[in-house]
């Protein structure tokens, strides 16, 4: 058990200070203590330890491995302990950091345009933004909110729609000159296809032949990526034909970038995006509960 008459939170603030100063007479000084007194604090943290943190001579100030770790775990407590006393202070007022995951196409479509008025109705929340497709833990993560494309699985998350989407089949002008227009399924099975470097709940492209059967089309190519943005950008450079979000390349056929291709064969099926999180919403935190509300009002796709 640990002595209970050790400030172990203070002792991990000075160590850290010391750290970020740079050494002990500068911490002391940020302090307004002596520099005796943060030494001796030092050398009774390194004692209950049963290591040494840090290396000390006249002119240089060095952490060992182990006062390198101590640091980063301590940085990250006091930050949790931070945030908890602000949470709790805060009451309903949405004030704190929140940790947001999402992939590429939505934030740069969609939530991108959003945040400065998300950050002037809420100035006292501060946004981590993850981004990547890839679906993540979000305990392990430490995510408050995932933005997540496709059907939703059975799980313990909860879940507010975000809307849905077409999904279309298109590719750049510069490409077409090179390939011709595929018109019919059998052309475009013939060209290499852009496609995700990851499983997706959907195997491939969907598609409704001239006899209204339903078939899918394998995505084979010779270039995959992680991510649906950098798929349209590939698509963008004449690289291949992609099958992407509508509302990441509206504006992209609108000018003429992008083309449709094969919409006589297109099922009309959408994809999903939810915001997904733990647990009840009204259990949620005011800071996450308020971008959670934000991105349902005004964070929908179509």
């Amino acid at each position: 058990m640990p002595r209970t008459d050790v400030n172990r939170f203070a002792e991990m603030e000075m160590f850290a200070r010391v750290v970020e100063r740079g050494g002990f007479s500068a911490a002391a000084r940020a302090s307004n203590v002596s520099a005796s007194a943060v030494s001796k604090l030092v050398a009774r943290l390194e004692a209950r330890l049963g290591t040494r943190l840090v290396h000390r001579t006249t002119r240089r100030f060095q952490l060992t491995p182990e006062g390198q770790a101590f640091y980063e775990r301590a940085v990250a407590i006091l930050a949790d302990l931070g945030e908890a006393e602000r949470s709790a202070g805060a009451g309903e007022r949405p004030a704190g950091r929140v940790r947001l995951n999402s992939s590429a196409s939505y934030i740069s479509h969609i939530l991108a345009p959003l945040l400065p008025r998300f950050l002037a109705l809420y100035p006292e929340i501060e946004l981590d933004i993850v981004q990547t497709d890839l679906v993540v833990d979000l305990l392990t993560e430490r995510t408050d909110i995932a933005i997540r494309a496709g059907p939703m699985p059975n799980s313990a998350l909860m879940a507010r729609k975000l809307g849905s989407t077409r999904m279309m089949i298109v590719a750049a002008p510069c490409w077409i000159e090179r390939h011709d227009l595929p018109r019919t399924i059998e052309d475009l099975e013939r060209q290499d296809r852009l496609g995700f470097g990851y499983a997706r709940a959907v195997k491939g492209w969907p598609l409704r032949t001239v006899e209204g059967e339903d078939t899918v089309l394998p995505t084979v190519g010779r270039v995959r990526m992680s991510d649906g943005e950098g798929i349209r950008r590939l698509a963008l450079a004449g690289v291949g034909p992609a099958r992407l979000a509508a509302f990441t390349i509206r504006d992209d056929i609108a000018e003429g970038r992008l083309v449709p291709i094969l919409e006589d064969a297109n099922p009309g099926d959408e994809e999903a995006f939810h915001a997904v999180f733990i647990g009840q919403s009204a259990s949620l935190p005011a800071r996450a509960r308020a971008l959670l509300d934000f991105l349902a009002e005004q964070g929908q796709v179509a």
